[in-house]
């Protein structure tokens, strides 16, 4: 339904609609799947411009095959001194969390790893101090190729900034770096570009002016609008479209086992059938 609105938004603002394939996680992406998906669509009525079985200007619309294009941005985060290693695990960042967190959000990470540029002045927190000091110049000069396999980058957040934009939906949206979202992964410990990076790197190349997504990823256009501002880089606007909840009240989601569209329309469904409540 997301997918659907962006759709009705772009032939409303006379655009173009691109279908891209995020497939980043080998672990979970199948050769079936990507068939499957675009079956699946074009039965649901989509007709997009641009995409994988569609040629156009700006693809491939694979992000399996754009890895050039994401390392080329590491490279420059790296030599601003944006981004640094760090060898902590996701259970390790779980159980330093100081706050809950929901389950579509990762926590806020509580800086170990991350390098103090400077003096470490009295005061300071005991999880800063126990990072490595460097000085700025150092911070630039780190690199992928420098590092032992097996560490995630993260994106050094600016702890405080007041952030601020405004959302074609949902209006004026704002948060705290460092308070509702911390540093964040862009680059994984399995030599795999993050959703953070791929999506921000692939919105530039292919000239995307609106993306719309679901209000689950409010959070994640903050951390967005960081790599823009890091990269010099102009940022689209962003529509953050309502969630579709089950009859318990839950979010429709595949962790969740929620149904497919392949299930309702195996079941008989029609396409306007399923849209209709949601439009």
């Amino acid at each position: 339904m997301t997918f659907w609105r962006a759709q009705e938004r772009a032939r409303a603002a006379g655009g173009n609609l691109i279908l891209r394939i995020e497939d980043l996680d080998v672990t979970r992406c199948r050769p079936e799947f990507f068939d499957a998906i675009i079956e699946d669509l074009k039965w649901f009525g989509f007709e997009w411009d641009e995409g994988p079985d569609v040629d156009g200007a700006f693809g491939p619309y694979v992000q399996s095959e754009r890895r050039k294009f994401y390392l080329e941005t590491l490279e420059k985060l790296c030599a601003a001194g944006a981004i640094y290693p760090c060898r902590c695990s996701r259970r390790d960042v779980l159980e330093a969390a100081v706050a809950p967190h929901d389950e579509d959000q990762e926590p806020i990470y509580p800086g170990t790893c991350r390098p103090v540029v400077g003096t470490v002045v009295s005061g300071a927190s005991s999880v800063a101090a126990a990072a490595p000091a460097v000085s700025a110049t150092q911070a630039k000069r780190l690199s992928p190729q420098s590092q032992p396999a097996g560490s995630n980058w993260r994106f050094r957040v600016p702890d405080g900034e007041q952030m601020k934009f405004v959302d074609e939906h949902l209006g004026r949206q704002s948060a705290v770096a460092g308070n509702d979202f911390g540093d964040f992964i862009i680059w994984r410990r399995d030599n795999v570009p993050a959703y953070q990076l791929a999506v921000v790197v692939d919105d530039v190349a292919m000239q995307i002016t609106e993306v719309v997504r679901g209000e689950d990823l409010l959070l994640s256009t903050f951390r967005q609008l960081l790599l823009y501002r890091a990269l010099n880089l102009k940022a689209p606007k962003f529509y953050h479209a309502p969630l579709i909840f089950d009859e318990a009240g839950k979010r429709l989601a595949k962790r969740h086992a929620s149904l497919t569209l392949r299930a309702l329309r195996e079941a008989g469904a029609k396409p306007e059938e399923i849209r209709r409540p949601y439009l």
